[in-house]
């Protein structure tokens, strides 16, 4: 069988890989898990209208937040934010992580409404009659949305020169990772959701009332300093602000912003104790791993 993937359906071999017994059970959940993840990123590379969708969303937060804002306060950012420390740095500059950021996150989520998408249109009944755990499905649709996302993630570093952030090789290196990780715990998540709602008008609304709050709590478009008490604890129980904290101490250092400035701008505290990044990013991968087992648990259960 050489028929080829059409339209974001199984190719023929794929499929008769998960409908046919194996021999080892172990090399059946890989490759259960690796025919769906490869399936979303070809729905995902040939879905123009979204690929275009993703770019422009935070094309237009830049544009209209960052320019915006930049005005309002003068130019320069971190004149007061960098402590006196005489550097200057426009909001866009500053911004731009936590734009980076969004796109990740945006897609990272809403790539889990292809659960709901699937239960809907029977393509789940093809997988379910696989001998593999159920588990190992959200595994990859898991697996799929993050590696989507950590591509929108990697494109968006593209526009850093128009930006006025100077990226070195070994910045991107170390940013596209990080990436991934934030993704990663995203997309569990919204698979965890997906398995939950039954129509995909609910799991938009859903998601909607819980990515905003998310994303305009992250830091990603002002310091996570100096907030109110309320606010500050609310940003410390959000996931994507460990996310944005090390993404923006990698991408501002790598634009030769000075250590003592990125950490005012960009390092989350609790109680006055500054989280240095290499934990932002454990708390991450725990936030993600524990969805991940979420995901699994509810998809045997539900799906």
């Amino acid at each position: 069988m050489t028929s080829t993937t059409v339209g974001g359906k199984l190719r023929e071999e794929d499929a008769a890989v998960l409908v046919q017994p194996a021999s080892h059970p172990r090399v059946a959940w890989y490759q259960a898990v690796y025919i769906i993840w490869y399936r979303d990123l070809v729905r995902y590379t040939r879905d123009r209208p979204r690929l275009l969708a993703s770019f422009a969303q935070p094309l237009l937060y830049l544009a209209i937040f960052g320019v915006g804002l930049s005005s309002s306060l003068g130019g320069s950012f971190s004149k007061g934010a960098a402590g006196g420390a005489g550097v200057s740095l426009s909001y866009i500059q500053f911004m731009y992580p936590g734009v980076v950021s969004m796109s990740v996150l945006f897609i990272a989520v809403f790539s889990a409404m292809s659960v709901v998408w699937d239960r809907e249109f029977g393509f789940l009944r093809e997988i379910l009659v696989a001998p593999v755990g159920r588990g190992w499905v959200a595994l990859g649709k898991a697996l799929g949305g993050a590696t989507q996302a950590m591509i929108q993630g990697a494109v968006m570093l593209v526009l850093a020169p128009f930006v006025g952030v100077k990226l070195t090789a070994l910045s991107v290196i170390e940013v596209i990772p990080l990436l991934f990780v934030l993704a990663f715990g995203l997309t569990t998540l919204g698979v965890a959701l997906a398995t939950r709602l039954q129509t995909m008008q609910g799991f938009q609304v859903v998601m909607n009332f819980i990515l905003m709050p998310m994303f305009f709590l992250s830091g990603a478009l002002f310091p996570l300093s100096r907030l109110p008490v309320w606010m500050s604890v609310l940003t410390r129980f959000d996931p994507v602000a460990y996310g944005v904290a090390p993404i923006r101490s990698v991408i501002l250092e790598g634009s030769g912003v000075p250590g003592p400035v990125v950490n005012r701008l960009a390092a989350l505290t609790i109680g006055g104790w500054q989280l240095p990044s290499i934990l932002d990013v454990g708390i991450l991968s725990l936030f993600g791993l524990a969805m991940l087992v979420v995901a699994m648990r509810s998809f045997s259960r539900r799906a």
